[in-house]
This record gives structure tokens, sequence and C-alpha cells, in this order.
């Protein structure tokens, strides 16, 4: 007797506005589940202040950056807050293929177009509790000047807008609820027939 499980890997979209805490959500859930591969994005931005090479991103120059939108290494790339980011699409593929789950921490406007790309997908929405509490937040985190900042509430007010494009959506006000929602929303899309694929034994 027994059961025989195939698990299948998740691309796991975890997006919403500069500022709303989503990067330490997403530093939770890879420290509490060894289920998810992390896919590293490149960007042609600053390092700031306590960002690693290869952890949080690959920091990369323009050159590099035009030469694999010429070969189309990637699976989203974007334009946001004046600096390129983008999606290597090979890493995904090989997690996936591996069985891995998948987190893409990613801005809204890569996460549409991953999306409109993969049809197999989890996308979460965090939103921030106001836009006064991001202003608030966006100012003490104390790696962006105000003109940047402005940008910043600027794009947020425009972004919430597509939410109803997303799956699920989470409220970071209390950090610690917020976690326990992902969690559960993650935990239940482990248990998707399409993913999750029990096969029981004859006796």
């Amino acid at each position: 007797m027994g059961v025989i499980v195939k698990q299948m890997g998740m691309l796991l979209i975890i997006s919403g506005p500069s500022g709303t805490g989503k990067g330490t959500l997403v530093k939770k859930l890879m420290d509490s589940d060894p289920s998810f591969g992390f896919s590293c994005s490149v960007t042609t931005r600053a390092r700031r202040p306590g960002e690693i090479e290869g952890v949080h991103y690959h920091f990369i120059d323009d050159a590099e950056y035009d030469r694999m939108l010429l070969h189309d290494e990637f699976l989203e790339h974007a334009t946001v807050h004046g600096h390129r980011y983008g999606t290597p699409a090979k890493q995904v593929e090989a997690l996936l293929a591996a069985g891995k789950n998948v987190l893409l921490d990613i801005d809204p406007q890569g996460a549409l177009c991953v999306m409109s790309k993969v049809k197999d997908h989890v996308s979460v929405f965090v939103l921030p509790p106001s836009f006064s509490a991001l202003r608030v937040r966006l100012h003490t985190r104390n790696t962006d000047d105000p003109v940047e900042i402005e940008r910043r509430l600027a794009n947020a007010r425009k972004e919430v807008l597509n939410i109803g494009k997303y799956q699920y959506a989470v409220i970071n006000d209390d950090l610690d609820l917020a976690f326990s929602q992902l969690q559960s929303i993650v935990n239940a899309e482990k248990q998707r027939t399409n993913r999750f694929i029990p096969t029981i034994m004859e006796d």
C-alpha cells in the first residue's frame, strides 16, 4: 500500500508598489520554505547599501542588458523609475524543469508581462495600508531622494489600479499577518491537482 506523489513546480509572482515590504515577505518565505528557488533579476541601476550581487540582483551595465535583449533572453523586461530590469528566462525554466517552485519578486509592469506569457502561475499583489504609510516607508528606507520618492508614489497610485489582474491580494500592515496570509496562499496552491498529482497504489 502507499501513495506515489508527483509534485510539479509552481511559478509564484509577488509584486506590488515599491516600498510595500514585498522584499521582506519574499525573504521570510524563502527562509521558511526550501521548496522554492529564487529567480534573481538583472538591473542596470546602481547597487544600494547592503545589496549583494547574485542575491538581490545581478547588477549589469547597459551594454550587457542590450546583448540580452538582442538574444531574447528575458522572460520579461521593463524600465521602472528610470532603470532597466529583466528576468532571465533560462534560469526560471531550469528551476521549474527540476520540479522546484520559482519565486519572482518583480515590479507590477514586469509581473503583468509574465502573467500574459505564462498561463500556469500564481500571482500575489502586495499593498500598503495607505499611501501616507507608503510615503513614510519610502522616506524611512532612506535609499531614494525626495524626487525619486514622489515618482514612486505616483507610480504606486497607478499600479494599484491593476489589482484585479492578480489572483490574490495581501495588505502588508501587520508583517506577521501578511506573511501568514501569503503562506496560506502558497500552501493551498501547492495542493492544486495540476501540481499535486497523487497515485494511490493497490493493496
